[in-house]
């Protein structure tokens, strides 16, 4: 029997927790992690040795499954008494083979994982509940881990089912709350000290539809909410990202000069293998447009390379439509195969060492456009919410325009907007800055 069923009941229990993936994943732990009382549990760091381990697993790639098993044998070889919980997506698709590792207690699915707490208190043990991503409700989430932004959880789940992505079997078709609910939790959110909110999803921009409402709706009630000083809109689908949206954002007050939009591949061709809802050209105008508003803005990518079938051409074609727009950045993922995907089923794998190299160029590419974005931004003045790290006597904060500056720490500058002057790139890539605005 575990020794958290032995815990005297006057003694705090010590619970770790762990996240892998996405912010998505982060808001949901730190959801997850407030459920728990103080008066019964204590909140310890993941390396210490607590009673209960709970590691929000993630199984976008074959990297990621492997990174779940290694923290879950992590923290039972810290306590081999301790119970440890896997919960998310990884959980949800591939339960029998964190089963089969003979060192988790609980297993738990997209759903189940929020009624982590009463399966604790009801002291049940060897428990794993079988993950159904089907007919789920929607669990409002939101970090407050950090002091200065607050990840929030407005849309869960997709019903696009790319070619490539488990996505869909893990967290299930697309729903959200409504927007009186969804405001409620916003309000909540600027209660409390946090300036900047950043909303997440699976696909935020399919926001409200089944419930006859619309995405940028929310997002004009959200800027009306007082407390809340910025908002940034993590990630959405170019074919969703209407025209309305980028001119709202334009003139918004709260919502930032930034936009993280998922491209893919710049072939058209491996976009239509992809099962992807837009073409290159759909792309493009999105970016004239945000650029013709917000000639500062920020616009980051995501980019599979290696996916099946793709050749020299579809790397040459992509590289060349990057490299001549307007993206500050991108983050590349290599291609990896996930079971129960059409993906998997198609011809010409890419070799690994192929998608390696494939995935060096555009990375390459991906520092050359950001620091021309750097660059282009030199001498401007703009406005930074500091955090509250110390690195080597040094504080961080990021402009409305997602440039990160650095400064000598100053602990009254924490959680602070200030304007600043964008004074020289440093060897680490990070901006030194003059604050002009010192009151």
């Amino acid at each position: 029997m575990n020794s958290y069923l032995c815990t005297p009941m006057n003694k705090k229990k010590k619970i770790a927790f762990y996240t892998l993936g996405c912010k998505l994943n982060y808001s949901e732990t730190s959801q997850i992690s407030r459920q728990f009382p103080e008066e019964k549990y204590s909140v310890v760091d993941f390396t210490d040795v607590a009673d209960i381990y709970v590691i929000n697993t993630c199984a976008v790639t074959e990297k990621s499954e492997k990174k779940s098993r290694a923290i879950i044998r992590q923290a039972k070889k810290r306590n081999p008494n301790a119970v440890i919980a896997a919960v998310g997506c990884y959980s949800e698709l591939k339960p029998d083979a964190i089963k089969a590792m003979n060192g988790t207690d609980m297993i738990l699915g997209t759903s189940e994982k929020f009624k982590i707490q009463e399966y604790l208190d009801n002291k049940v043990d060897q428990i794993s509940i079988k993950p159904s991503a089907e007919d789920l409700v929607f669990n409002p989430s939101y970090s407050t881990g950090d002091r200065t932004r607050s990840f929030f959880k407005i849309q869960d789940g997709c019903d696009y089912f790319c070619s490539y992505c488990t996505v869909p079997l893990a967290r299930g078709r697309s729903r959200s709350d409504s927007i009186e609910n969804t405001l409620k939790i916003a309000r909540e959110i600027a209660s409390t000290d946090i300036k900047e909110m950043i909303l997440t999803g699976v696909n935020v921009g399919d926001y409200g539809r089944k419930n006859n409402e619309q995405f940028l709706d929310l997002l004009q009630e959200l800027d009306k909410i007082e407390g809340i000083e910025r908002i940034r809109i993590s990630s959405i689908e170019p074919d969703l990202l209407k025209d309305e949206i980028i001119e709202f954002v334009a003139q918004s007050k709260k919502f930032l000069p930034h936009f993280h939009i998922p491209l893919q591949s710049a072939s058209d061709r491996v976009l239509k293998e992809m099962k992807r809802r837009y073409n290159t050209n759909l792309f493009s105008n999105r970016l004239k447009k945000i650029k013709e508003l917000m000639p500062d803005c920020c616009i980051a990518i995501d980019l599979i390379v290696g996916f099946p079938g793709e050749t020299e051409k579809d790397i040459i074609e992509s590289l060349d439509f990057i490299e001549s727009s307007s993206i500050s950045y991108m983050h590349v993922f290599t291609y990896s195969e996930r079971e129960n995907t059409k993906a998997v089923l198609l011809g010409n794998k890419i070799q690994n060492g192929e998608r390696t190299l494939r995935s060096k160029k555009m990375l390459q590419l991906s520092e050359k456009l950001k620091a021309k974005f750097y660059n282009e931004n030199l001498g401007k003045e703009k406005f930074v919410l500091f955090e509250s790290d110390n690195v080597n006597g040094m504080m961080h904060g990021f402009t409305e325009n997602y440039i990160k500056v650095k400064v000598p720490f100053t602990e009254s500058l924490i959680n602070q907007i200030r304007k600043v002057r964008l004074e020289r790139i440093e060897k680490d890539g990070i901006f030194a800055v003059e604050i002009v605005d010192k009151s």
